[in-house]
């Protein structure tokens, strides 16, 4: 198929692969590399740690994974080996690990509760489930009791426990009466969170219901409810019923009022624990006469609005999603007009494990390293452990071979790979586990051989525009990571250098693409598995381009209007030319008529007015132009004007007015000026204020033509006046005159800072700075920002700060600690939105180790390998930037060749334990030195060793200068100067010369020249042709590159054997016979004037 696409900005993104010397691989996600690719097991469906029955229906037990090949699966209950094939009552779904247990009326689904865990393996290792606590619903029924009516006086306190029976799930708790109405909960009645019945003080309209405990069991949708309790109110005075009102429960009796005291929590402390991420729910109800109310308060600092809610009138403070700052003292108040407790709750928050740095998939090629890293964090600190496929790590290890030890070690919550081998793919496990749960990741370690794979399309061809930058794809994958090449037509040591640039995605980038560029390219991948090619054929074309536009032009209504568009394109290129009209299709009716260079409308009227657009477009580029028609009134229907006027640019608006004010817009109406002969399209209306810029105009907003009346919408605290400015197809007027000023109102500020961030400008500080707000948010006078600044996962309280510039420094800092920062701008109206949490750093300071056992190998003539030792990543202090190698030429092995020495540098970044780069660039026949610093954003650390090696021979570079000296009619004169880098011993030249307009195609012919001659004097077989000759420089390594020439026409005068006639013998007697007549020529006119004296006619007049 033909590939197509303006400039070919072919796809650079869909393979940008993390090419790196020794780390993971990514693999693309190509249907074919995928079916190639072979995989350990990795569990994508599971059943829920903590799983709930019912035991009404069949028990599904969920475990799904995916590898290649098809992993299979087996079960552990309790920690054995679960041989379900024994149970008709179990069957495993197909294609899956999942277990169905069937049941008949009558059977237990009891007895199959416990822990289950599944394990999927392949025969690239096995990957395990979380373990699955299985447990059946219950509901179990309420004991029967019988219940004694409650006697209490009246006034006093009461409770009433409920005591429910344990289910699974725990149920949901209601009290009702024996009609089955609920009982009203208020300040004075509550139901507590254990579920129990709580009076802070009994009326005697209490014992008018009885009260009755329920319980819903969800699962099972079954309600039990328990004996109902009676009330028995003593009373000290009779009851009167005509006295009874809201106000005065009592009814009129005096009731001996009491303190508060509280039913729930006992004492006057308590202790809560709750863990991190759940609801916490504190309760505190009192007794006492009055009904005491309920406040809420924490020692040394404010509840969190945002987190916080009150409920059950007060009773109940609920935080959601709990993080460790809201731990700490929580006080309730119970106060009534006799007396005021206080309880003070003890909050401590643990946390279960929750992952900081999950271990993900690992896919590596033979001989390279990574790591897989697993933290945890969590109250208490979680304990980590390694498994691999399904056993302790740290078992295997001790079993294991020196082999295993010396490519796999275990440091803590890391595991470190290197030079791995075929065959050692595996699932690991990490368990992080604390007293209040655990987590548990499989991640398998794949070590991936696959000979080099092409990705794209093949025989691809492309067409570009001449003189375009243009990219050629090639996309490809293999393991270990291949090396590519481009060649074009079959020929050269490979594309890169000049006007080509390639990629390591497998790109190449011509960056200027000519005629000569058009060919067939092939780009060659190869590793030590064998290679793969393909190849993509370039097309070159011309540009398509408009060489007659279509101009603007004015016409009058009636008359017939005329659009040229002349297109010039390659003739191998098929090209459409449309019309459009406002940048909508032109309807070609029978007034309009299209042609081949040209549009033509005739019989004009008004609706013909407006943008045409002709539109030239090939399949791979385009050009357009645009003119526009102005329709003229007919000078004959209005005898006032002399003539048909052309258009001009509109008068400025007039009459500004300002109505409808509110706190932030206004209504801005105008009168619109004459358009000249050409319709306003839009209105710009400008501001200017005079507190920030005086006298600056700058644009508020733009609106359609139609409209005069708007509304504005403005900011707090500005003193406006407006302007505005119309526009049409000529240009724009003059701006209107100012309108009535109008001030706006102040506010809190709405915008929250940008681009907040922390870095340390010093090791024992941090500086927060962010971009202060425009003028035009600041919404009021003096602002200011407060700063908040903690230090990430520390739990610590937030310190804070308050500034008017935009820019805050916090001292005393230990160097390079991450902190939590937030930001939030107020002025004297208030206090704007806070900003996320961003993450900061404190200084950087210079690093303390050198990388050691600094070394070179597998130099070649242009690279080289380098390994060293790496440095401890605590010893970087600070944000670990690279590994920086400074390397520099000493000398060539060339002899009498003398080299600037110039020091350059190469980073790499790797977090391997033993990395190693590939540096290139290096000029062949050399001796380098070498050493090695890590370096952080400011910082480098000491050096390494330094490390001298030489590198091998190369080919030489093109020669200095080639040229045609002279020519004669069969002979060439050759020069040429030696390279300026030999790359090596010179052992010769090698000329190659071909004739380029022979009628019969000729192979070229080669001859070899001593390295010590410059000059030669080439015979040509044919005075009539012309040749191309090419001239490159020769050592043992091969022929360098290729400097080229071509001969001139033997008739190129420039070019003829310039011979200087003056010095031919024949020339120089030519010349000489010529003098000789001439001189007895002028002899002969002498004698002939002095005997001219004596004329007859003068002796006749004597």
């Amino acid at each position: 198929m033909l590939g197509q696409g303006v400039h070919v900005a072919l796809t650079l993104v869909l393979f940008l692969l993390l090419w790196q010397e020794a780390g993971p691989i990514e693999v693309p996600l190509d249907p074919t590399i995928q079916q190639k690719l072979k995989q350990p097991p990795t569990i994508i469906k599971q059943s829920v740690k903590d799983y709930i029955v019912d035991p009404r229906d069949n028990i599904i037990i969920e475990c799904e994974a995916k590898g290649n090949p098809t992993p299979t699966f087996l079960w552990r209950k309790n920690g054995k080996f679960f041989n379900f094939g024994n149970d008709p009552r179990v069957t495993m779904q197909k294609h899956s690990g999942t277990l169905k247990i069937g049941f008949r009326p009558g059977e237990r689904p009891e007895d199959y509760e416990g822990e289950y865990q599944c394990f999927a393996s392949n025969d690239h290792g096995v990957a395990m489930s979380n373990k699955i606590l299985l447990r059946v619903s219950k509901a179990p029924l309420w004991p029967k009791e019988i219940l004694e009516p409650r006697v209490v006086t009246e006034g006093s306190p009461l409770i009433l426990p409920c005591n429910p029976p344990p289910g699974l799930p725990p149920p949901q708790i209601f009290w009702m009466d024996s009609n089955m109405n609920p009982i009203p909960q208020n300040e004075r009645v509550s139901m507590g969170q254990n579920g129990d019945l709580y009076f802070s003080n009994v009326h005697l309209q209490d014992a008018e219901r009885d009260y009755s405990c329920n319980a819903r069991f969800n699962f099972t949708h079954t309600i039990q409810q328990k004996n109902p309790f009676s009330l028995r109110v003593q009373t000290t005075e009779p009851y009167n019923d005509t006295s009874f009102n809201a106000t005065d429960p009592y009814g009129g009796r005096r009731v001996a009022e009491s303190r508060p005291s509280f039913l729930t929590p006992s004492g006057i402390q308590s202790s809560k624990m709750v863990l991190r991420d759940q609801e916490l729910l504190l309760e505190c109800i009192a007794a006492g006469l009055p009904t005491p109310s309920i406040t809420w308060f924490k020692k040394g600092a404010e509840l969190p609005a945002k987190k916080v809610k009150f409920e059950n009138n007060n009773k109940v403070l609920r935080v959601l999603s709990v993080s460790e700052e809201d731990a700490g003292d929580y006080v309730c108040t119970a106060n009534n007009n006799v007396g005021m407790i206080r309880h003070t709750i003890s909050v401590d928050v643990k946390a279960a494990p929750y992952w900081l740095d999950k271990p993900t998939n690992l896919i590596l090629a033979p001989d390279e390293g990574g790591r897989l890293v697993c933290r945890a964090n969590g109250k208490p600190k979680p304990t980590i452990q390694w498994f691999v496929d399904g056993e302790p790590l740290e078992a295997k290890i001790r079993e294991g071979s020196s082999n295993s030890v010396r490519h796999r070690e275990m440091l803590g919550d890391t595991i470190i790979f290197r030079s791995v081998e075929i065959g050692s793919s595996a699932v690991y496990q990490c368990n992080a586990s604390n007293q209040h749960g655990y987590l548990l990741a499989n991640a398998f370690v794949s070590v991936l051989d696959l000979s080099p794979m092409m990705l794209g399309p093949k025989n691809q061809l492309i067409q570009v525009i001449e003189n375009n930058r243009t990219f050629l794809d090639c996309p490809f994958f293999g393991s270990p990571l291949p090396e590519h090449r481009w060649f074009k037509n079959g020929q050269g040591s490979g594309l890169d250098g000049g006007h080509y640039r390639s990629y390591l995605n497998g790109s190449l980038e011509i960056k200027r693409t000519r005629r000569e560029d058009e060919g067939t390219y092939t780009c060659v991948a190869s590793n030590m598995l064998g290679k793969a090619e393909n190849q993509v054929h370039l097309e070159v074309k011309e540009p398509t381009r408009i060489v007659q536009a279509p101009v603007h032009q004015s016409a009058v209504r009636g008359t017939t209007a005329r659009f040229d568009c002349k297109v010039n394109s390659d003739p191998t290129l098929p090209v459409t030319v449309t019309w459009t009209k406002d940048d909508k299709p032109l309807d070609l009716r029978w007034r309009l008529k299209k042609d081949k260079d040209s549009l033509t409308i005739s019989n004009i009227n008004e609706g013909d007015a407006g943008t045409y657009t002709c539109m030239a477009k090939s399949a791979i580029d385009q050009d357009s132009v645009s003119a526009r028609l102005t329709v003229l009134e007919d000078a004959s229907l209005h005898p006032s004007l002399s003539s048909a006027l052309p258009p001009g640019r509109p008068d400025p608006p007039m009459d500004l007015d300002l109505s409808d004010p509110a706190a932030r817009s206004v209504r801005l109406t105008w009168i619109p000026g004459n358009d000249h002969n050409s319709p306003i399209t839009g209105f710009l209306v400008q501001f200017e204020e005079d507190r920030w810029e005086p006298g600056r105009w700058q644009n508020l907003t733009s609106f359609s033509g139609d409209l005069n009346s708007v509304v504005l919408q403005l900011s707090p605290y500005v003193n406006y006046q407006f302007r505005v400015i119309a526009i049409n197809s000529v240009g724009q007027s003059d701006p209107s005159q100012p309108s009535p000023r109008y001030k706006t109102s102040g506010a809190a500020p709405d915008a929250i800072p940008r681009g907040l961030r922390g870095w340390g400008t010093r090791n024992d500080n941090m500086e927060i700075t962010w971009e202060p707000l425009q003028d035009l948010e600041r919404n009021g006078p003096n602002l200011q920002y407060h700063v908040w600044w903690r230090r990430k996962d520390s739990g610590e309280q937030w310190e804070s700060g308050t500034t008017p510039s935009s820019s805050y420094v916090v001292q005393n800092t230990d160097t390079y600690v991450p902190y939590e920062i937030r930001i939030q701008a107020s002025n004297e109206f208030g206090s704007g939105p806070e900003s996320n949490v961003v993450i900061g750093y404190s200084g950087e300071d210079k690093p303390t180790e050198p990388p050691r056992q600094l070394q070179v190998s597998n130099v070649d003539s242009t690279k080289a390998q380098v390994k060293w030792k790496a440095v401890n990543m605590s010893s970087i202090r600070g944000e670990f930037k690279e590994y920086r190698l400074y390397y520099s030429r000493k000398s060539s092995l060339v002899p009498d060749l003398v080299v600037k020495e110039e020091t350059k540098n190469k980073g790499f970044y790797t977090t391997a334990e033993e990395p190693s780069g590939i540096l290139t660039g290096l000029v062949p026949f050399s001796k380098y030195k070498m050493s090695m610093v890590v370096a952080n954003n400011r910082f480098e650390g000491p050096p390494s060793n330094m490390v001298e090696f030489t590198t091998r021979e190369g080919v030489p570079d093109a020669p200095r200068f080639f040229k045609i000296n002279r020519r004669t009619l069969d002979t060439l004169y050759l020069e040429w100067d030696r390279p300026l880098e030999p790359n090596g011993i010179l052992i010769g030249y090698k000329l190659e010369y071909q004739a380029v307009n022979s009628s019969r195609p000729s192979s070229p012919t080669i001859l070899t020249i001593p390295h010590n001659v410059t000059k030669h004097t080439l015979r040509l077989p044919d005075r009539f042709t012309r040749y191309k000759l090419f001239l490159s420089a020769l050592t043992q390594q091969g022929s360098g590159e290729v400097f080229a020439e071509e001969s001139p026409h033997f008739s190129n005068e420039a070019y003829i054997d310039q011979v200087d006639i003056a010095t031919q013998g024949w020339f120089i007697g030519l010349m000489c016979a010529i003098a000789l007549i001439i001189l007895i020529l002028l002899i002969v006119c002498f004698i002939k004037r002095s005997r001219g004296g004596k004329y007859p006619g003068k002796e006749h007049h004597t």
